[in-house]
């Protein structure tokens, strides 16, 4: 009895670290990662034939980070010109980012989320603080929460702190980071990379005071970003330099499993290449860029979720087969006490009715030698 008491605590004990032990991984798992989903808004700024590299530098980044990963469904695509099809595109329906025209970067799935005269600050602001019309459809929202991170990339002409957007306004860095604070009050985001290929790009980060934003931009103050080769047969440049050399770095190196960081992505930067002064932006960022790896923001997550009510449904029916199991055992330990009082009733009762049945047989024997010895007795009598 004693050691099946004993042998049952362990069990208990046993049980309950076990549980104690998963219930403490689930509440480490979302410290360890995260952020569960990346999104990515891509912006071209510029209308006009001649401002055909900024959409190629667009479309460019739209189909590296398709390749690592992220779905159409998470990538939000403002282009506010048509390029493909302008009148002057001596290869109709296409974009090329290099003068081999071997990628055709338009292609049959490539998916416009805003076009033309959708492209405005506006509209550019509402999608980033989800202030949009009701009726917007869910290609035109930026669905992301805490859990997000957000790679945000821009292109266009520019100057110290503002950017055009079409020619007819501005957006300014205070205006953006204004939006940033609002996404982090919304809780919208849970990291963001904000990256800028402009002329005087380093200064539309300079106003940024909202947490857990990474900032990198193509020249500094009073510096111009330049386009980086021309086709002839197309008659504009093709791609602007900064992102040449971005994409150039990402395409011969970076894949969906690959652990690239942007520090090595920013070092790999040559200012005689790219005839501009790239910068960076980290002092409000958690991470040193050294562990940040590129598929942080530009490649895919998958999307594991430990849900709260099945976690505990689960851990309570832990505990309901730890409370059968003592229950079993505590059944059977009083059977089994039952079982072996009973066995000892029984033994008594069986000595007990032997000694009785011992105790007749000499009672008879006594009994049996007295009226021996008492009919001696007559017979000496009478003979006398």
């Amino acid at each position: 009895m004693y050691f099946q008491r004993i042998w049952l605590f362990v069990i208990i004990l046993l049980r309950g670290i076990s549980i104690a032990n998963k219930q403490k991984k689930s509440e480490e798992l979302p410290y360890k990662n995260t952020y569960t989903s990346n999104w990515a808004v891509l912006v071209s700024t510029s209308r006009f034939w001649f401002n055909y590299r900024h959409m190629a530098n667009a479309l460019g980044m739209y189909r590296t980070i398709k390749r690592l990963g992220i779905p159409d469904s998470q990538i939000i695509l403002m282009l506010s010109d048509d390029i493909a099809c302008n009148s002057r595109n001596a290869f109709p329906g296409t974009v090329f980012h290099n003068a081999d025209r071997v990628l055709d970067l338009y292609g049959k799935d490539i998916e416009v989320d805003y076009r033309g005269y959708e492209v405005t600050v506006e509209n550019f602001i509402r999608l980033l603080t989800g202030r949009v019309p009701p009726n917007t459809p869910r290609s035109k929202k930026l669905l992301t929460d805490e859990r997000s991170n957000i790679f945000i990339y821009m292109t266009g002409h520019g100057g110290d702190n503002f950017l055009k957007f079409q020619d007819s306004e501005e957006i300014c860095s205070q205006d953006i980071a204004d939006a940033f604070q609002q996404m982090w009050e919304k809780r919208r985001y849970h990291e963001i990379l904000f990256m800028i290929d402009t002329c005087q790009a380093n200064t539309m980060y300079s106003k940024f005071y909202s947490p857990n934003v990474l900032a990198i931009g193509s020249s500094e103050l009073n510096e111009s970003s330049y386009s980086h080769h021309s086709d002839h047969d197309i008659g504009v440049s093709v791609i602007d330099r900064f992102t040449y050399y971005t994409l150039d770095f990402l395409e011969k190196n970076v894949n969906i499993t690959s652990k690239y960081t942007f520090k090595e992505l920013f070092d790999s930067y040559n200012k005689n290449l790219i005839q501009s002064t790239p910068g960076i932006k980290t002092d409000l960022f958690p991470r040193n860029i050294s562990d940040v790896k590129i598929t942080d923001f530009l490649g895919n997550v998958r999307n594991i979720e430990i849900n709260e009510k099945d976690q505990e449904l689960k851990l309570e029916k832990e505990f309901v087969e730890t409370k059968e199991s003592y229950r079993y055992f505590r059944t059977k330990s009083n059977h089994d006490l039952n079982s072996n009082l009973k066995k000892k009733t029984y033994s008594s009762k069986l000595e007990k009715a032997t000694r009785l049945k011992l105790l007749e047989g000499k009672i008879k024997y006594k009994i049996i030698g007295i009226c021996i010895i008492c009919i001696s007795i007559l017979v000496l009598i009478r003979k006398l």
